[in-house]
């Protein structure tokens, strides 16, 4: 019996240590803040309900969306290329196609009315000393907050049934980061070409190459410096300190550059699961081998236990 009870002192403390020691010290160590569950309860309910149709219009035309943003789906490409459109605002504006799937609809009509108060980049962005390269919309001759429901409907209307976890990341998070384990830059994916026999050089990733760091440039100017690649950050921060920086970047890191994102609560989910995919791909096998091994150690404990019963049963 003592060989159990020693085994169930160190059982114990370690699962002190796992789950009460290190949780504890994290929370001392690092700033803790509460989620609002992407409830964005600071930005005004919409109180009009929007029409698909005059919506349709007002992106079409007097919105003035695709002077700068493509919508794919629909078949409008973008006015500028990434290089481009970085050296004129920045950063590469957001193709509109799943937009209205992955971000909260209040967040997108603050968005269309004051993208900095949206965005949370006022101490960024004045409007005197430096304006937001998105221009807030001053409304078409109408009823303003019912032109900016008939938008947010259009969007929301032509915003796929499903949107990828992948999808999911370039829509919210690719402009700006990097995922290096994904294969994805800032201006798109790395594109798989083959060497060029003479130079033995792959001209068509060097020319991409060649992009990016240009891109990457404007970026970095923009922000102030380059955004870090997020190949390993689901590793690196916990998933509290993720869904609060994303939720509220201002609430971890004040004065910050980087913009409240605007997502839903499962268009967060579907970023982690990306996030998860390319930065930790192993992570299911090992969750269904530790089950397997912790499965051994009960049965090997049990099997020790009896065999020493055995061996000493005839000398205590």
């Amino acid at each position: 019996m003592k060989e159990l009870k020693i085994l169930i002192i160190v059982i114990f403390f370690s699962l002190l240590t796992y789950w009460g020691v290190e949780p504890f010290a994290h929370s001392k160590m690092h700033k803790h803040v509460e989620d609002k569950n992407f409830a964005y309860n600071d930005l005004p309910t919409l109180t009009k309900k929007g029409d698909v149709k005059r919506g349709e219009a007002l992106v079409m035309g007097a919105g003035a969306c695709l002077g700068c943003h493509s919508i794919k789906s629909k078949g409008m490409p973008a006015p500028m290329d990434p290089n481009t459109a970085a050296a004129s605002y920045g950063v590469n504006p957001p193709d509109l196609s799943n937009v209205g799937a992955l971000f909260d609809e209040r967040f997108l009509a603050q968005l269309i009315k004051d993208p900095v108060k949206a965005l949370k980049l006022e101490h960024k962005f004045d409007g005197k000393t430096r304006s937001f390269p998105m221009p807030a919309f001053y409304g078409a001759g109408g009823d303003k907050e019912q032109e900016i429901a008939d938008m947010v409907a259009y969007l929301k209307s032509i915003a796929p049934q499903e949107v990828t976890p992948k999808e999911a990341y370039v829509a919210s998070c690719g402009r700006c980061h990097a995922n290096r384990y994904g294969k994805y830059e800032q201006i798109g994916f790395v594109p798989k070409t083959k060497s060029n026999i003479k130079t033995n050089q792959d001209i068509d990733l060097l020319k991409f190459k060649e992009k990016v760091a240009e891109y990457q440039g404007h970026l970095a100017d923009y922000m102030g410096k380059l955004p870090p690649d997020l190949s390993i950050i689901i590793r690196a921060r916990s998933e509290d300190f993720l869904k609060t920086f994303i939720e509220d970047p201002q609430s971890q890191l004040p004065g910050t550059a980087m913009p409240r994102v605007g997502l839903t609560k499962e268009g967060f989910e579907k970023v982690t699961s990306y996030l998860e995919e390319t930065g930790d791909p192993s992570k299911p096998a090992r969750d269904a081998l530790g089950i397997k091994v912790i499965g051994f150690f009960v049965i090997f404990t049990i099997l020790a236990l009896l065999w020493k019963r055995s061996v000493w049963k005839d000398l205590h």
